[in-house]
């Protein structure tokens, strides 16, 4: 081991000290030995054992501790600590203007593992109102985790978008004479992207020198595929085509490859027929058209060759915003301010849901902060009329399963949102305890973010979804499609079972700002590649559809 490797290894051993808050002399003994061996003039590895000790600056402690490691390449107070510390904590030691100290309030503290969960914080203002933080270095820390995040080579829908749409046009623009269409996950509208595709008439010869202008490199595939490598290790991929066989091309490259399999099993399927549209090619067989964003499962070949497919939710369908955040809580902006906001999207309603008690690291509402905002609601309501706030709550579901506030509380609401955000390393058993008691409490009349994940950072907890959407439907409760792009969760491959049972799926934002409404779209988008119908969301409901609503919800407390 050089001496860089040694003093590494002493550094991350203090800092993992800081961040479990054990010896504070200790770990800065050993930041300071490293500090020390970086800058000796000779190696370590070639210093006799013995004259290793008489160095200054490393006493008998750290002398025993460099030959450990130089005899067996490792240092084991280092592994020990290691190995009780999460693998997200020691990647926030990388995320620059994080220390030690931070990280130990964000773990411990805030219960955040995973760099993933602290770019969710702070775009909930969570870490600008604690203790230490503050509004400009929750900044600084955001803007470090995006620069980190954009290199893994995946990406969120919504991170990838304007990427992948302005390298469309540009496409468009210099190659007027080919066509160009977008396919694969972007185009199946998939909530995680690896790789931009397009089908493709030009050549790869101009496709190569346009992009080696911009520094890419290529790598030719196949004859009939070439991949570009672009920043933060994104694969842009080129599928050449004929212009006669375009749309069979485009179609094989829009399926899932479960269902093209499906496909190809039922139809013996020709794909060198040439066509004029996908349209056209699902005709020639006698399927209804199914959009590129449903060929995930095979499943759906059944209807769409029985019958017509009901037309999809779409972005306009939204009527109102429930799961919005204000800065009674940790929102963003005031109530009166989201209001507005709404009324100028054309909106007709707005269910306020700021955190409940529990929720101290977001300001979460006492019962006296609770009946302020709800006066503060019917003066805007008479205000703002024929507008309408309804007063809600994202009650903490806690660890026995019950929610936040007693029920004399709960009932001023108009509605609850139950949710879990404590307590998330649980196991199936733990999980469905704490949901299904929610569940049945006759105050829930939303469950919030389902199984807790977000998307590229955290794995939810284990849930068993088939009870929980059983236990939704004897309880009339409504699942959330939390729009977030990070979260989208209820996943979209479990809306289609709900919908056949009968349970109402509402795609709500979670918004913490304005700019937090616009996140219904991708709720939509991932809504759409299950099925979901307007008829079958809440947040499509109009306001006299929606109080229809909360009066079942208020005869099902009694």
């Amino acid at each position: 081991m050089d001496n860089y490797s040694i003093a590494d290894n002493f550094s991350l051993l203090g800092k993992l000290m800081d961040i479990h808050g054990e010896n504070g002399f200790k770990a800065k003994s050993y930041a300071a030995a490293a500090f020390t061996i970086e800058k000796l003039p000779m190696q370590l590895s070639e210093t006799p054992h013995d004259k290793i000790f008489s160095i200054r600056g490393i006493g008998d402690a750290i002398g025993k501790k460099i030959i450990e490691q130089l005899e067996t390449g490792t240092l084991s107070a280092l592994q020990e600590y290691l190995q009780k510390t999460p693998e997200g904590i020691l990647v926030m030691l990388s995320i620059k203007g994080i220390g030690p100290k931070k990280i130990a309030t964000i773990w411990k503290e805030l219960e955040i593992e995973t760099v993933g969960e602290l770019l969710y914080a702070c775009n909930e203002n969570r870490l600008a109102n604690y203790k230490g933080f503050g509004e400009k270095s929750q900044q600084n820390i955001k803007e470090a985790i995006e620069f980190y995040m954009g290199s893994l080579g995946s990406f969120l829908y919504q991170q990838i978008e304007s990427y992948a749409l302005n390298l469309h046009e540009n496409l468009l623009r210099q190659f007027p004479e080919n066509q160009f269409t977008m396919a694969g996950a972007f185009a199946r509208q998939s909530e995680i992207i690896g790789e931009l595709s397009w089908v493709t008439t030009a050549n790869f010869t101009i496709l190569t020198d346009y992009f080696s202008l911009q520094g890419l490199t290529s790598k030719i595939i196949s004859d009939t595929e070439i991949c570009f490598e672009a920043p933060s290790n994104l694969s842009i991929n080129f599928y050449s085509s004929s212009k006669e066989n375009f749309y069979s091309n485009l179609f094989k490259h829009n399926c899932s490859e479960s269902f093209l399999e499906e496909w190809n099993a039922i139809t013996k399927w020709n794909e060198n027929e040439n066509y004029d549209s996908e349209e056209a090619i699902f005709k020639a067989y006698g399927f209804t058209f199914i959009p590129a964003y449903r060929r995930e499962n095979k499943m759906i070949l059944q209807q769409a060759k029985e019958k017509s497919l009901a037309p999809v939710i779409q972005f306009t369908d939204i009527k109102g915003i429930i799961h919005s955040h204000s800065n009674w809580s940790d929102g963003a902006e005031t109530l009166e301010t989201m209001a507005r906001a709404a009324i100028e999207k054309g909106l007709a309603y707005l269910v306020i849901s700021d955190h409940s008690k529990s929720a101290f690291y977001a300001k979460g509402l006492s019962e006296e902060r609770i009946e302020a905002q709800h006066k503060q609601i019917d003066e805007l309501n008479k205000k703002l009329h024929p507008f309408r706030i309804f007063k809600s709550i994202e009650s903490d579901i806690l660890n026995d399963g019950s929610l936040d506030y007693d029920d004399d509380v709960l009932s001023n609401f108009d509605l609850v949102i139950a949710s879990i955000h404590s307590n998330l390393k649980m196991t199936e058993e733990k999980a469905m305890m704490r949901l299904i008691n929610a569940i049945e409490n006759p105050f829930t009349s939303i469950l919030g973010h389902m199984t807790g994940r977000l998307l590229l950072s955290r794995n939810g907890y284990p849930v068993d979804h088939n009870k929980i959407i059983d236990a939704c439907i004897a309880n009339d409760v409504v699942i959330e499609l939390n729009a977030h792009p990070r979260r989208l969760d209820i996943d979209w491959r479990w809306i289609a079972t709900a919908l056949d049972k009968g349970v109402t799926i509402s795609i709500n934002p979670d918004a913490h700002s304005i700019e937090g409404y616009g996140d219904c779209r991708y709720g939509v988008l991932v809504a759409q590649k299950a099925g979901l119908t307007k008829e079958q969301n809440l947040s499509s409901y109009s306001i006299s559809e929606f109080e229809k609503f909360l009066i079942g919800q208020h005869e099902k407390r009694n």
